[in-house]
């Protein structure tokens, strides 16, 4: 179990980090090439497909065109372009965030299953010495020393999830201040 979690771990963590990163290297393209075009279609146009700061501006643009004549004429258009951007970032903070429940959760319960490890190794280890009838130091320690093993397991394992949790917890608020700031220029721009 312990090496599933580390495994499953360390994926979430270096593909996060990739993902950051590709995040990140969007942002500064778009900070590049967006702002220096004409128009907003044309500033749309010249970021990738499938970029995230490229979808936040298609999601705004189709915000201020599907306004009129529908439902959403009771809205005012400036509210409903900032709820659409709102929605545009709030799908680029939970692609962010997936993942990193369950790094909490081998961070906070991987040093727990080492310890149970290490309980039931005392206990067979125990079980075997009564049954041998012999207690002396020499048949204690050294089933005793093995079972504590697996609580070093359970906290190298917890470990790295605890500090890639929070490493990747501060470089995703800092890429959603960049996303932020780029949606909230974007709606003066729009409305």
């Amino acid at each position: 179990i312990l090496v599933l979690m580390s495994l499953f771990s360390w994926y979430i963590i270096l593909l996060k980090i990739w993902d950051q990163r590709k995040l990140m290297q969007s942002a500064k393209v778009a900070e590049q090439k967006f702002w220096t075009a004409s128009s907003i279609k044309d500033a749309i146009e010249r970021l990738p497909k499938g970029d995230p700061f490229r979808g936040i501006a298609e999601d705004g643009l189709r915000a201020t065109s599907h306004h009129e004549g529908r439902l959403t004429d009771r809205i005012d258009l400036h509210e409903w372009v900032t709820m659409s951007l709102q929605r545009s970032q709030e799908g680029v903070n939970s692609n962010l965030q997936s993942g990193m429940a369950f790094l909490a959760t081998v961070g906070s319960t991987a040093p727990f299953v080492g310890l149970f490890g290490t309980v039931w190794g005392i206990y067979h280890a125990l079980v075997a010495i009564g049954v041998s009838g012999q207690a002396s130091i020499d048949k204690v320690a050294g089933p005793v020393g093995e079972a504590l093993i697996m609580t070093a397991i359970g906290l190298a394992v917890a470990v790295p999830a605890v500090l890639g949790y929070n490493f990747l917890l501060g470089r995703n608020k800092q890429i959603m201040e960049r996303v932020k700031l780029f949606s909230n220029d974007l709606e003066q721009v729009i409305v």
